[in-house]
């Protein structure tokens, strides 16, 4: 069972679209699943989150935690988007069913697959970003082959 928060981010999501001449752009995906995230940044010179849309291919929940994460990061300087986890990304939709908390771990993955697109380009570092994996899977999930 989904919580009301969960389906008024689907069914009413926010900063969806993306944007033109994004300062980074985060992809990640689950192959397990099929869903697919991006988030597109527009991050000022003194390192505030300006602007934050998405695109998802997924199910609701990952359009839900899209949605959420948008909103946790928006207006937000980069190590406070740093601290955006998968947990606070559930905590603030109310939960999520356990089949779906890896959505709100792809939406923390494209945030940080953003911010490394963003420090790329700039050439700098971001403490604690590490590259991001091209697969997103929820720690010790096993593959099925």
């Amino acid at each position: 069972m989904y919580s009301e928060k969960v389906m008024d981010h689907f069914q009413n999501p926010r900063n969806m679209g993306e944007i033109v001449n994004p300062s980074g752009v985060g992809t990640v995906g689950n192959a397990k699943c099929g869903d697919i995230m991006r988030i597109f940044l527009d991050i000022d010179e003194s390192g505030i989150i300006r602007d934050v849309k998405f695109k998802t291919f997924g199910c609701g929940a990952a359009v839900a935690t899209s949605s959420m994460a948008t909103e946790l990061v928006k207006g937000k300087s980069i190590a406070e988007a740093m601290q955006v986890t998968n947990k606070a990304v559930t905590e603030a939709l109310d939960g999520l069913p356990p089949v779906k908390v890896h959505c709100s771990l792809l939406a923390e993955e494209a945030i940080h697959a953003a911010l490394w697109d963003y420090a790329e380009k700039n050439q700098i570092v971001i403490e604690g970003l590490s590259k991001p994996k091209e697969d997103i899977h929820e720690e010790g999930e096993e593959e099925e082959y």
